[in-house]
């Protein structure tokens, strides 16, 4: 054998279709009404699988963006420069629609399964490049807070419902289309927006802000939504990059954060200066103003930890494949399986629920349940889903063993990516809270999902217990105290209820016995799976080739 021959490793897991390869989510998309749109979703992946695209990731995250705060002269210039792979990322999600096909022009929802056949480009997406998402989120998202200003829909929305990227550090309304951002977080206050200190005055057809913010994610962006004082109370307000007079407006970038993953976008602190805005909504009403944008952003960052998990998922079971070890190939070790096996019930069933639960988007302005469901659900589905990122890629990067963890591999980039969609857009225990504030709002509303989910699993073991639990512990004087185990059974429930309708019977029961009857151990692989039971996981998850 010569010194530079290379054995026994793995070919690259590169030209993949991350559609036609994943058997949870086809069945997920199909039990949530999408089916007959699959097309146009195989085509989605053909491209996005390609080695090519692997490598656009890599350079957009190895090349990370520079604030260019002055030119030469001293000028102030206040703009973003990124490695072209990134732009090449944004145009081709904004091309395919992941910023504003759920929307129709005039702000209002598009038909379903606009909400379910976006996330599932989106959750392809994320399992490639998760940092341009970012902005594509917000610029998503943002509809749903501008729609109350029809003015502003007006000008806004035909640039964002364009499908074309332009890049350029023009006016927004010289552009073929815009992204949108916000600015919500300050050094004293973090989640608790209501001790935000920025300031807004009335000043001609908008207004004049000033303060400063810690976290401005996407400062590239064209336009802002961001959270100021005004004379009646917080406010929300979108501020654009240049003036109406096509001056440059008065955002002043003091840095970009230097952060642990997420390196390919941009996310900075932030000083306005007399910046100019305009109002969205009334004075004082700014949270209740963001709050429909917050549950989309929310819904996002649920779908993009699903989807990392799925691709460390697919990292590992394609290495297992090919890895001899002990004169046996990885996935024939019977430990391996196992814990091959449980980590796909793990992410089939994060797959199941945030489909599930972008169905409940797609249903809620024309079914009350539907609406209730997401508001209530929202905020756990998030808690579970992302906070279960980092345990699954740390164990699929184990899978790997020395390959996972350096830096040629994948891995490492979406364990750095893995925490932060559990921090941005509220941290867990204000996922727990903002549960138990829809809960104590609309109680029985509240009943009602719940008894619903229980319905759609109730032939599965623990699903009864796991219902009574919960209405003992949102109805406890205590309440907060329980917050988190209760809305980890409550995202586990539904988890059951959503495979019961898109997974065979056999994984259903079997997620069901080892998550609600059986309380899971911390170590992935702890659980009993029977050998047939592993092995059709395993091909479910990613048939071989």
């Amino acid at each position: 054998m010569r010194v530079d021959e290379v054995l026994n490793q793995s070919p690259p897991y590169v030209d993949v279709n991350l559609y036609a390869s994943d058997r949870p989510l086809q069945d997920a998309v199909a039990a949530n009404g999408s089916g007959r749109d699959a097309s146009a979703l195989f085509d989605f992946d053909k491209h996005w699988g390609t080695a090519e695209m692997f490598e656009l990731a890599r350079a957009a995250n190895e090349h990370v963006p520079e604030l260019k705060a002055f030119d030469a002269k001293g000028f102030r210039r206040d703009v973003i420069e990124f490695h072209p792979a990134y732009h090449q990322f944004m145009t081709e999600s904004i091309g395919a629609g992941l910023a504003a096909s759920t929307w129709r022009e005039d702000a209002t929802p598009a038909p379903a399964p606009a909400q379910v056949l976006r996330a599932a480009r989106f959750y392809m997406a994320a399992q490639i490049e998760t940092g341009h998402l970012c902005p594509v989120t917000m610029t998503h998202a943002a509809v749903a807070a501008l729609a109350l200003e029809r003015e502003l829909v007006r000008k806004l929305m035909p640039k964002i419902m364009s499908r074309r990227y332009d890049p350029r550090f023009r006016p927004w309304w010289e552009k073929r289309g815009i992204t949108l951002g916000m600015g919500m977080t300050e050094k004293q206050g973090g989640t608790d927006v209501r001790a935000n200190t920025t300031r807004a005055e009335p000043a001609g057809d908008g207004y004049a802000i000033t303060g400063h913010k810690w976290f401005m994610s996407a400062p590239m962006c064209d336009a802002f939504l961001v959270l100021a004082q005004a004379p009646d109370g917080l406010t929300c307000f979108l501020m654009p990059r240049f003036r109406p007079d096509g001056s440059v407006n008065g955002l002043r970038f003091q840095r970009l954060k230097d952060k642990l993953g997420n390196r390919s976008n941009a996310s900075s602190e932030v000083e306005f200066v007399d910046a100019f805005a305009w109002r969205v909504d009334e004075e004082g009403r700014g949270v209740r103003t963001i709050i429909n944008m917050v549950q989309l952003t929310r819904l996002d960052c649920a779908i993009a930890s699903a989807g990392i998990m799925r691709m460390a998922l697919a990292q590992a079971i394609h290495h297992a494949r090919y890895r001899t070890v002990f004169q046996k190939h990885l996935v024939e070790q019977p430990m391996m399986r196992t814990v091959l096996a449980d980590l796909c019930l793990e992410v089939e069933a994060a797959t199941a629920l945030v489909m599930r639960l972008a169905r409940s988007f797609d249903l809620a302005a024309s079914d009350a349940r539907e609406a209730a469901r997401a508001r209530l659900l929202t905020p756990a589905v998030k808690y579970w889903v992302c906070k279960s990122a980092p345990g699954v890629i740390g164990e699929a990067m184990e899978c790997l063993g020395g390959n996972g963890y350096v830096e040629e591999s994948l891995l490492p980039r979406l364990y750095r990516e893995a925490p932060v969609n559990a921090i941005w857009e509220g941290s867990g225990n204000v996922m727990c809270l903002d549960v138990l504030r829809a809960v104590g709002r609309e109680r029985e509303a509240a009943r009602e999902v719940l008894a619903v989910l229980a319905s759609e699993a109730a032939d599965l073991s623990g699903t009864r217990a796991s219902a009574d639990f919960l209405e003992r512990a949102f109805s406890a004087h205590d309440a907060e105290g329980q917050a988190r185990p209760a809305v980890e059974r409550l995202a586990v429930l539904a988890s059951v209820a959503a495979l019961r309708q898109s997974a065979p019977p056999a994984v259903a029961k079997l997620f069901a016995q080892t998550r609600l009857d059986h309380r899971h151990g911390a170590i992935y692989g702890s659980v009993a799976i029977a050998d047939d039971e592993a092995r059709r996981l395993i091909e479910r998850a990613l048939p071989a080739a």
